[in-house]
């Protein structure tokens, strides 16, 4: 019952949330939340550290940007086109790695992302280091107009709750026990007749689809595909995000995603406020200082929430339950 309630309490603050908040940005936190959740999948509970998932995320924004501007397709099937393409990235890239262990299959996801970036890098149609630029956002289903911000901002969130509805009952499938197992001990699985590999596969292909769903729905909202959408540094930040918020966790990577991009968005805001309470003006170099202070809040997290924030507190609140 608690649980169906914080539910119904959270939907209805993200239905009145453009009232308050600007719409755009809660459509980014909503598609870099989904991004972490898709990462989340593979690292937090299948035992998989990808370090390319920058190439699920800026393919499918580039293949999403070209299908809409450049073949005038249907917005419904530019966002379906960047998403099949990211899962034919990850099909390639993963057939390729799980074939290695640990440091080496993310070694492997990282190259197979780099050659990638220098794909995008020198490929005609996706504008080199200018980019896709003016991507149009066209209409839902031939009808709905989605140039208003607030419309989009609706369907922004069904994609994005439809995403997330996906990964928990993929976790809590049969076949997201057998992810976790894999984890937990992988040769205690393969003993149990589990074609390891296979698994591993599915949940890669799975991740990568929904990565590229969360990087083709970017393109939607803010009408650009960039290098920095495929750049390794992309593929960092969202391991940024998942630690953050707690590896493992359902909820977890979507806290780590909002305080990331609050951070990347708002922390000049925080320090021109800082500075008119305190009138310490160091505080207004703040915003041209967010690598470092997202990288304080890493070593902190590393430090003192091992299990990032969402886990530390369900670790306390299972202590006191007790």
């Amino acid at each position: 019952m608690n649980k169906k309630l914080g539910i119904g309490l959270a939907l209805g603050a993200l239905l009145l949330a453009p009232l308050i908040v600007y719409p755009v940005f809660l459509m980014k936190l909503l598609c870099f939340a989904l991004f972490a959740c898709a990462f989340n999948l593979l690292i937090g509970f299948t035992g998989l550290l990808s370090f390319g998932h920058a190439a699920f995320f800026g393919g499918a924004s580039y293949v999403t940007g070209w299908a809409l501007k450049q073949a005038g397709l249907p917005m419904e099937l530019g966002l379906l086109l960047g998403m099949v393409a990211a899962g034919g990235i990850g099909l390639l890239m993963g057939s390729l790695a799980i074939r290695r262990q640990g440091i080496y299959f993310t070694m492997i996801t990282l190259a197979l992302a780099q050659m990638l970036y220098f794909v995008f890098l020198q490929a005609k149609f996706t504008g080199g280091e200018d980019g896709l630029q003016g991507v149009p956002r066209g209409k839902l289903l031939g009808m709905l107009d989605l140039s208003s911000d607030l419309s989009l901002y609706y369907v922004v969130l069904a994609i994005a709750v439809a995403g997330f509805a996906l990964i928990v009952r993929t976790i809590h499938s049969p076949f997201g026990q057998v992810l976790k197992a894999i984890k937990e001990n992988e040769p205690r699985a393969i003993s149990l007749g589990y074609d390891v590999d296979r698994y591993k596969l599915l949940a890669f292909v799975l991740s990568a689809s929904l990565a590229g769903l969360a990087g083709a729905t970017k393109t939607l909202v803010l009408g650009f595909a960039t290098l920095t959408d495929v750049h390794w540094t992309m593929s960092g930040l969202v391991v940024l995000m998942t630690l953050v918020g707690g590896l493992g966790t359902i909820v977890g990577p979507v806290v780590g995603a909002v305080i990331i991009i609050l951070l990347e968005n708002k922390l000049g805001d925080m320090g021109n406020w800082l500075a008119d309470i305190s009138q310490v003006e160091w505080f207004r170099s703040l915003g041209e200082s967010v690598t470092m202070v997202t990288g304080l809040i890493f070593i902190i997290c590393v430090l003192a929430f091992r299990r990032g924030i969402v886990g530390e507190l369900g670790a306390r609140w299972a202590l006191l339950k007790k």
